[in-house]
């Protein structure tokens, strides 16, 4: 017999959200850890609020709705919302009922800046990585390191000399302007952003343009491929070098000698000779273009050595996930605390889509 076509209201709703979500669902595992982790941050959210007020949206909610949408490519808070008042699934894992209404996108945008104001995102890395069940994964005797370029949220046309008017142009056409910089020069020194102050022109590498950006830095353990670090510095040329020192140097407090793979960028005699002053072996990749390597056969006669400079590059899987999946290739976020918060949490995030294959792995 055909079933009728015919869609009918029902008066009462007996739909029960963790019967929905299959037992064999990622975010099952991804949801237990990442509760775990917020309890262990129930201080750090009580000094964001108030005592006294209307209540605010819960920030255990606003993060795993953040999550999702790192998770899911959700490129606005206005989509994320749309998404969350019909996915099911999305409604179990941020924690509110079938019935109850998807906050408004606004609201939703002005309850998520509380949080960028407070080291909640690092807090949140450790707290995930602190987990016994995580950390038994972690190596603590190897690990690489490398740093990206997080595109600024800010036009070139926006790159002024300091001291400048912001006024828009004579030439009628409003501060959208079209404008031809062939012949100019300008350099950090001399312009900065009006859009982002702290967004600085950079080039990554010869034959590329430069563009207004931040640089993003990853300290990967070894083992497993997790980013046990992550932090963003102004882009510079000294940036990569300053942050790995700063990332590796609490790892170094003991009495056994650890290693740190890089690639090319890092082989600078004193950034070796830090290292190796924090009983750190440097196994990072020789430069000889036209240079003396800072590495020598001390290093590279070691099999150990050959093995840093295989697994360090699984670091760029980090950050391809980082800025392709979780939209950190050009940040929607302005200043440099701001958006390292995000860039910190997209590297939490990256750690959580890791963790339910590597867990269901016997030890």
């Amino acid at each position: 017999m055909r079933g009728d076509d015919n869609r009918t209201g029902e008066l009462f709703s007996y739909v029960d959200l963790e019967a929905r979500v299959r037992r064999d669902h990622p975010l099952r595992t991804i949801r237990a850890i990442v509760t775990e982790a917020l309890s262990a941050l129930e201080r750090d959210f009580a000094a964001l609020y108030s005592p006294i007020g209307r209540p605010s949206i819960p920030p255990e909610r606003l993060l795993r709705a953040m999550l999702l949408q790192a998770f899911y490519s959700i490129r606005s808070e206005r989509l994320l919302m749309e998404r969350l008042e019909y996915d099911l699934l999305f409604r179990w894992f941020v924690g509110i009922g079938v019935d109850d209404a998807a906050w408004d996108h606004s609201v939703f945008s002005k309850n998520r800046d509380r949080l960028l104001e407070g080291d909640i995102a690092a807090k949140f890395l450790n707290a995930v990585l602190a987990q016994p069940k995580v950390k038994k994964l972690l190596s603590t005797d190897h690990f690489s390191v490398d740093g990206t370029l997080i595109e600024a949220w800010a036009s070139m046309k926006s790159f002024k000399p300091k001291g400048g008017s912001d006024e828009p142009p004579l030439g009628g056409g409003g501060r959208n302007e079209e404008a031809d910089f062939h012949g100019q020069k300008r350099s950090n020194e001399t312009h900065a952003s009006t859009t982002d102050p702290d967004a600085r022109l950079y080039r990554k590498e010869k034959g590329k343009e430069a563009k207004l950006s931040f640089m993003g830095h990853g300290l990967m353990e070894n083992r497993h491929g997790l980013l046990v670090d992550a932090c963003l510095t102004l882009a510079d040329g000294h940036a990569e070098r300053v942050a790995a020192l700063h990332m590796i140097e609490p790892r170094a407090d003991r009495s056994r000698a650890i290693t740190l793979g890089g690639d090319k960028g890092y082989d600078a005699q004193d950034f070796i000779n830090e290292l190796r002053s924090m009983k750190v072996t440097p196994h990072v990749a020789q430069n000889t273009n036209g240079r003396r390597s800072a590495i020598d056969r001390r290093t590279t006669r070691h099999g150990g050595y050959g093995v840093s400079q295989r697994i360090r590059k699984r670091i760029e899987e980090a950050f391809g996930w980082i800025k392709t999946v979780a939209g950190q290739e050009k940040t929607k976020l302005r200043g440099r605390d701001r958006v390292g918060w995000a860039f910190t949490f997209a590297a939490a995030a990256y750690n959580l889509v890791r963790l339910p294959k590597l867990l269901a792995v016997p030890t």
